[in-house]
C-alpha cells in the first residue's frame, strides 16, 4: 500500500524539509534537502503487532520500516499519527528537528544524523540501537538541553523587538572597535537569517572602510559544534574602493551557512560564483580566504552571544592560483604570505 504524507515542515532557512509518512503498518520521519535527498530518517512507531525479526523485503521496497519486537516499547502497535496533534521544533541551526505529539517528545533527528554511518535519529518508542531508530530515552541527557535551547531561541526570535535589540548589541560592539557607523543596508532579501551590513568609514589611524555583517551570529552555524571552531561568526571586509561593491560579498556569503547547511571558519576559501572579472574588489581576484586575524586589519574580538564566542572572519581576496594552492596544499601555505592590508 502506498504511503501517506501526514505532515510536512520546512525549516526557517528553506534548507531542510521534514516529512512524516505512514502506511497501515508503520510511520517514519524523513529529513530531506530541497532537492529531495534524504539527510536523516527515523522510525516513529508500528501500527500493527511487531514481528519477531526484521522485514528485509519491506525495507528493500522503500516503504516505512517496521520495528521488530525487541526494538519497540509498544510491541502491539499504536494508533496512526494525527497531524493535528503533532508539533515541529527546528533547531536554531536549522539542521536538526524535534517532533512532538500529545505525550511529549516523540522523536529527534539531529544535524549529525547520517544513515550511511548508522545514525538514523532518536525515537521515543525505540529500544536500543537499530538501523532506523535509536532509543530517545538513552539520549535525553544530551538532547533535552538542545531542544530546550531551540524552544527558547524561537520564542525569543518571535518577539517584536528581538531583531532590533540584537542589531544594537552588535553595532555597539563595533562602535568600540571601529568608531562611529556610516550607512547600514539590509542584506536579507526578506529571508532568514536576517542580515544587515554596517559601514565604518575611515577613522584615525585607518585609511580604509570596514564593512561588517550584522546578524550572522544571531544563530549558530550548522555542524560547527562537531568541530573545534566557534559556532557563531560575522564576516568583515576592508576596502579603499566603493563600499557598495565590496558589500556584494556579504550578499554572496552572509546567509550561506544556513542555506547550504554548513559552517564557515578560519582558513576556509570560497570561489566567486559569478563569471571571472566580476569580482567586487578589483585586482584580478576570483575568490576569498576567510581569516580570523589577518595582519594589518582591526581586532574585532571580544563579543559573545548566548555565552558563545563570536568570531569575525575577514574576507581577504585571493587569485585563482591561490585558491588552487590552498585546495591542494592547505590554507596555511597561502595565509602565511597574504598581506590583507594590500588587497583592499
Amino acid at each position: 500500500m502506498d504511503s501517506t504524507i501526514v505532515l510536512t515542515s520546512t525549516n526557517p532557512y528553506g534548507s531542510r524539509v521534514l516529512t512524516v509518512e505512514r502506511d497501515q503498518v508503520s510511520s517514519v520521519a524523513y529529513l530531506r534537502d530541497p532537492a529531495g535527498s534524504v539527510r536523516g530518517a527515523v522510525w516513529l512507531g508500528n501500527h500493527v503487532t511487531a514481528p519477531m525479526s526484521l522485514d528485509l523485503a519491506r525495507l528493500n521496497t522503500g516503504r516505512p520500516p517496521v520495528m521488530p519486537r525487541a526494538g519497540t516499547r509498544r510491541p502491539f502497535g499504536t494508533a496512526h499519527l494525527d497531524a493535528a496533534r503533532l508539533r515541529v521544533l527546528w533547531f536554531e541551526e536549522g539542521d536538526g528537528v524535534a517532533l512532538y505529539d500529545d505525550e511529549g517528545l516523540l522523536a529527534v533527528i539531529p544535524g549529525w544524523a547520517d544513515l550511511e554511518r548508522g545514525m538514523p535519529g532518536y525515537a521515543r518508542d525505540a529500544v536500543g540501537e537499530w538501523p532506523f531508530a535509536w532509543a530517545l530515552s538513552e539520549a535525553l541527557e544530551g538532547l533535552s538541553p538542545r531542544v530546550a535551547k531551540a524552544e527558547a531561541y524561537w520564542q525569543w526570535r518571535a518577539g517584536e523587538a528581538s531583531w532590533a535589540s540584537f542589531q544594537q548589541f552588535v553595532m555597539g560592539h563595533l562602535d568600540g572597535r571601529l568608531g562611529p557607523p556610516g550607512r547600514f543596508w539590509d542584506a536579507s532579501g526578506g529571508r532568514l537569517p536576517a542580515l544587515g551590513v554596517t559601514e565604518r568609514p575611515p577613522a584615525y589611524g585607518r585609511d580604509f572602510t570596514v564593512l561588517s555583517t550584522v546578524g550572522m551570529s544571531c544563530q549558530r552555524m550548522p555542524s560547527a559544534e562537531l568541530y573545534d571552531t566557534p559556532t557563531r561568526v560575522e564576516l568583515a571586509v576592508a576596502t579603499r574602493g566603493d563600499p557598495r561593491s565590496a558589500a556584494r560579498l556579504f550578499l554572496w556569503l552572509g546567509q550561506y551557512p544556513w542555506r547550504s547547511v554548513t559552517w564557515l571558519g578560519d582558513g576556509h576559501t570560497a570561489r566567486w560564483y559569478h563569471q571571472p572579472g566580476t569580482f567586487p574588489i578589483p585586482g584580478g581576484y576570483e575568490g576569498v580566504m576567510m581569516l580570523a586575524a589577518p595582519h594589518g586589519l582591526p581586532d574585532l574580538s571580544g563579543f559573545q552571544v548566548a555565552g558563545d564566542v563570536v568570531r569575525w572572519l575577514w574576507l581577504v581576496p585571493v587569485t585563482d592560483g591561490e585558491l588552487k594552492v590552498a585546495a591542494e596544499r592547505g590554507h596555511d601555505v597561502i595565509a602565511a604570505r597574504l598581506s590583507a592590508a594590500h588587497r583592499i
